[in-house]
């Protein structure tokens, strides 16, 4: 499968994208506290954007021409939602909740994504062990991220890793390319199937692309809410996220949303 491979140029526009991505979460991190609600998060991230002069890259969007606008400019999915969980006044974050925060941002027209998930305070020990397993799942796949390395090679290792652990990789979302728009070819899944081996890529100097692995506690089963956008594991269990943007670089990778 064929790959975009960016120039200095566009690597640095998504580098500074990237650091407004890294500001954004490290301040809802921050702020992700029992009592607060995700419209609150939401507006947070809105400041801190426009104090930047970039533009909130979720904001707007329609997966589908039936779809209706994504009203946010955070995802703030709490516990048992996956992703895309919708900002709202109404969602307030309690003790011992667990929330995957995922922010995306659009500098002088190139674009970064990153995610987060936080514990409200004191988490059960199920998901603390949840959220370091997903972020570990992630810090494999930026260990691993050089050039001529194909793709299938270390998201097999993602899996390993989180099957071993007692956990369920999420089939149905995957990673994906980044640049002049948030989603652009290839997929990057964080799994191995019979697609990916049939559509494997190798990564290469220049190549920029967005890891996220979504992690369930119980099956990898998902389902979307009569919202249109929130998705949630079928089975009511939590879920985690973590997610960076990367270049390959000549000897190995940078992360352009570590901040």
């Amino acid at each position: 499968m064929a790959i975009t491979l960016r120039s200095p140029r566009e690597i640095e526009l998504m580098r500074k994208a990237g650091r407004v991505v890294a500001e954004v979460l490290s301040k809802l991190k921050e702020a992700a506290k029992p009592s607060v609600n995700t419209a609150q998060l939401d507006l947070l991230a809105r400041q801190v954007a426009a104090d930047a002069g970039a533009e909130n890259l979720f904001l707007g969007v329609k997966a589908s021409a039936s779809q209706r606008p994504f009203p946010g400019a955070i995802c703030a999915s709490i516990n048992e939602q996956v992703v895309h969980g919708i900002p709202s006044n109404e969602a307030v974050l309690r003790e011992g909740d667990i929330i995957s925060i995922d922010y995306g941002a659009k500098l002088a027209g190139y674009c970064a994504d990153a995610a987060i998930t936080v514990g409200v305070g004191e988490v059960s020990e199920v998901n603390r062990r949840l959220m370091e397993v997903t972020k570990g799942a992630l810090d494999i796949a930026i260990a691993g991220a050089r050039p001529n390395v194909k793709w299938s090679a270390i998201a097999g290792r993602m899996q390993r890793f989180v099957e071993s652990a007692g956990f369920s990789v999420v089939r149905e979302l995957v990673g994906h390319g980044i640049g002049r728009q948030m989603h652009e070819e290839p997929q990057v899944p964080n799994y191995v199937s019979r697609e990916l081996l049939e559509n494997d890529f190798t990564l290469a100097e220049g190549f920029v692309f967005a890891v996220e692995p979504m992690i369930n506690v119980g099956t990898s089963a998902i389902r979307t809410l009569r919202d249109g956008w929130t998705i949630v594991t079928r089975d009511g269990k939590c879920s985690a996220h973590f997610e960076h943007t990367i270049v390959i670089t000549k000897g190995g990778c940078e992360v352009l949303t570590a901040g």
